[in-house]
């Protein structure tokens, strides 16, 4: 089982680590000279009145058509039980009033990619749908198919079918993109029809953002409201820079502090999407990461914490044989700078399998470069995927032993090992009690759940009550359910 040390504890040693970069040369880390940044376009600001004056109306024009409104409905069964949905009450009582079905609708906007009808939207804007809809500007509505969604991402890829060419915008570089930037939002707020608002990149890699596994967005002061989720960001070159995808707010309006997923990700998606595949998967590399803390910055001499500590290494696997070990901190992507662990997995996300790739390091004998060949996750063995059944409060969790794919998706340390819940149904008894995807099993009244054998044989066996632990997050989780 995994063991895990204190912050302190953590800190002392990163500390020895590097003893011999810190105290054994003249130089620290912190001077060493990091990569030189990539050469970038010149921007120029307004230089006159005239310049102040001119229009984006001639850029709306040949980007707004390829907008659209995304209507998600979904049928919800809402219990008339009068236990309130208690499975306790319930299993030994029954339901006694059926339940009455509801239809929900959710409004959001999306982006044609595509002439052939490839639109990207936000996951959590057709999530749970039965039925989908997507409107043009010009008045025009389809029914739509869901070729890929991506929870981790917050991303969407739907499809509709026409007779004549849809109306495009053309992916911009956000590697590119720069802080000031000028920028127009379009999107659907509140349902009040197409809206065009405009601002500059306020900041970018914005992670713990709290909307989705993703942490690298760019921020942007352009008004972004409830329906602008989907709806694209769109530089002075008429090209997506990202989909819009959340905001920040205390009231639900827009507060000018909006966020959007990078243009160069949803490439990668959509690109997965048209290709046939139902399943968006980032190159392997067998390594999983810590933030820097300030603390440990301190102790490396470093002037800010920055960077992507890496915090276990997969044995045998592409990290491992290329020379990154546990301890080491990654400082740089193929010449880009990274800030911290979700700034490193965008990188990665938008990387090809296949290609190499260059990490500067920091480690222990001082600065280095370490090669690594990007690869697919290993293929999952699908016996080791199993629905669980009986009279537990487990029942109806789909869970499956942890495989470096699994713990790719639910982003579980590499060192973690077990069994793991990958989804829990609506309908499930494990929802009830709590459950949630990446919850992992590590103990039933005293057994260790090595895999989904020894699940389900604890499972059959039976019980007055279950005492049994989890690892959410990070933290170990014990309760008592009689």
């Amino acid at each position: 089982m995994a063991q895990t040390t204190s912050g302190d504890s953590l800190t002392d040693s990163i500390g020895k680590i590097f003893r011999d970069v810190i105290g054994g040369s003249e130089e620290t880390a912190a001077s060493k000279p990091l990569p030189a940044p990539i050469e970038q376009p010149r921007r120029e600001p307004p230089r006159s009145r005239a310049d102040m004056m001119q229009s984006f109306s001639p850029l709306v024009k040949a980007t707004a058509p390829a907008v659209v409104n995304v209507y998600a409905d979904r049928l919800v069964q809402r219990s008339m039980s009068p236990f309130g949905g208690d499975p306790f009450f319930e299993q030994f009582f029954g339901q006694r009033m059926p339940n009455r079905t509801e239809k929900q609708s959710a409004l959001g906007s999306g982006v044609i990619i595509q002439s052939n009808g490839i639109i990207v939207t936000n996951n959590h804007v057709i999530e749970g749908a039965d039925d989908i809809r997507v409107a043009l500007a010009d008045g025009r509505e389809f029914q739509s198919k869901v070729l890929l969604k991506d929870e981790r991402f917050d991303l969407a890829i739907l499809q509709i079918k026409g007779d004549a060419p849809f109306p495009i915008v053309e992916f911009g570089d956000t590697d590119t993109t720069e802080v000031g930037d000028i920028v127009l939002a379009i999107g659907n707020p509140f349902g009040v029809g197409q809206t065009v608002t405009s601002g500059i990149v306020s900041a970018l890699a914005r992670n713990s953002v709290g909307v989705s596994d993703f942490g690298s967005f760019i921020q942007t002061d352009a008004a972004i409201n409830p329906g602008n989720s989907g709806g694209a960001l769109i530089d002075m070159s008429g090209r997506l820079i990202g989909i819009n995808s959340s905001i920040f707010s205390r009231s639900g309006g827009s507060n000018g502090i909006g966020f959007a997923i990078p243009a160069n990700l949803v490439r990668a998606v959509a690109n997965t999407a048209e290709a046939g595949g139902e399943v968006f998967e980032p190159p392997y590399i067998g390594a999983s990461f810590d933030p820097v803390t300030a603390d440990i910055a301190e102790a490396l001499g470093l002037d800010r914490a920055t960077g992507a500590l890496v915090a276990d290494v997969t044995e045998d696997g592409p990290s491992d044989k290329a020379g990154l070990r546990a301890g080491d901190i990654v400082m740089g992507f193929n010449g880009r700078p990274i800030e911290h662990p979700d700034a490193l997995g965008y990188r990665l996300a938008t990387a090809d399998v296949g290609t190499t790739a260059e990490l500067d390091v920091l480690s222990r004998n001082g600065q280095k470069t370490v090669e690594i060949t990007l690869q697919a996750p290993p293929a999952d063995d699908p016996r080791a995927r199993r629905t669980l059944e009986g009279q537990n409060p487990f029942s109806g969790a789909v869970v499956s032993n942890v495989t470096p794919r699994i713990a790719q998706k639910l982003r579980l340390p590499s060192s973690v090992r077990g069994v793991v819940v990958t989804d829990v149904p609506g309908p499930a008894i494990a929802g009830r009690y709590g459950f949630r995807p990446g919850d992992v099993i590590a103990v039933i009244n005293g057994v260790e759940i090595a895999n989904v054998d020894v699940l389900e044989g604890v499972l059959a066996d039976g019980a007055s009550f279950w005492r049994f632990e989890i690892v959410r997050g990070g933290q170990r989780i014990r309760q008592i359910i009689r």
